[in-house]
């Protein structure tokens, strides 16, 4: 089984950028976008309906704002758009499609680099959030959270981390946060569990030139459940082309779904 996840920074200009036409040649069998930035009557295109998949969206209240999809091959059981509260349903932040056994969910956690009220809205989001995530454990079903998670969790996962300790991102409640993901519910980091090397970043500035220096963050992880711990195959950062400020992190699972 194989998963992408990217945030495209606005689906329509990852367009532009060959997306869908790079899409073509992965055999994904589920994808998982952030940051549609489209409301889906914009997106009639049969480019933004890739053949050979289902294609869920579900669009931000506001124009041109964040929003998720996913893309699947086999037409899920169940899709879930939302958790019945705000922002995850009014500013399009999670979808979650289920399948035999195993649920793929497409997240997209606020960002609080921009204010200390977007940075209050992040940290409700993660607060209401970890209770669901809470609950996914005692399902009799396998997850995979792919998400542009706006955290990175320890110093290895971003270039510029001993400056970056006060900042959104990297604070360390935040990453505490993750730990706790990790630690006390079991979920784990489908991508160190098979790569530990340095300088892996799915994230970088468009300023001071961070993309040609290597100077990001790793933001956009796939989460598993301790189930799929052994089934990780293989992953790949994409980098040889850019359609967004991140790049896709493809994961390849040995599971039948």
């Amino acid at each position: 089984m194989r998963v992408i996840t990217v945030n495209t920074n606005g689906i329509r200009a990852a367009a532009r950028k060959g997306f869908f036409q790079w899409l073509k040649t992965k055999d994904a069998d589920v994808v998982c976008i952030q940051e549609t930035k489209a409301q889906v009557h914009q997106l009639e295109d049969a480019m933004f309906h890739p053949e050979g998949y289902h294609c869920y969206y579900f669009d931000a209240e506001k124009k041109g704002y964040s929003g998720t999809a996913l893309y699947c091959k086999k037409k899920p059981k169940k899709v879930t758009r939302g958790l019945g509260w705000d922002p995850a349903d009014s500013e399009g932040r999670f979808i979650q499609a289920d399948f035999d056994g195993v649920s793929v969910i497409s997240m997209y956690l606020p960002s609080g680099s921009s204010s200390e009220t977007v940075q209050i809205k992040k940290e409700g989001f993660m607060e209401n959030v970890e209770a669901y995530f809470k609950s996914l454990r005692r399902k009799r079903r396998e997850y995979i959270i792919c998400a542009d998670w706006n955290i990175c969790h320890k110093e290895i996962d971003l270039k510029n981390w001993k400056p970056n300790r006060k900042n959104s991102g990297f604070l360390p409640h935040e990453r505490e946060w993750l730990t706790k993901l990790y630690d006390e519910f079991g979920y784990v980091d489908a991508f160190r569990e098979i790569n530990q090397l340095e300088d892996q970043y799915t994230w970088w500035s468009n300023r001071g030139q961070a993309w040609a220096k290597n100077v990001g963050w790793r933001l956009d992880y796939q989460v598993v459940t301790p189930g799929l711990k052994d089934k990780v195959e293989a992953e790949e950062v994409y980098k040889e082309e850019r359609f967004s400020d991140h790049a896709p992190l493809i994961m390849d699972y040995s599971i039948d779904y």
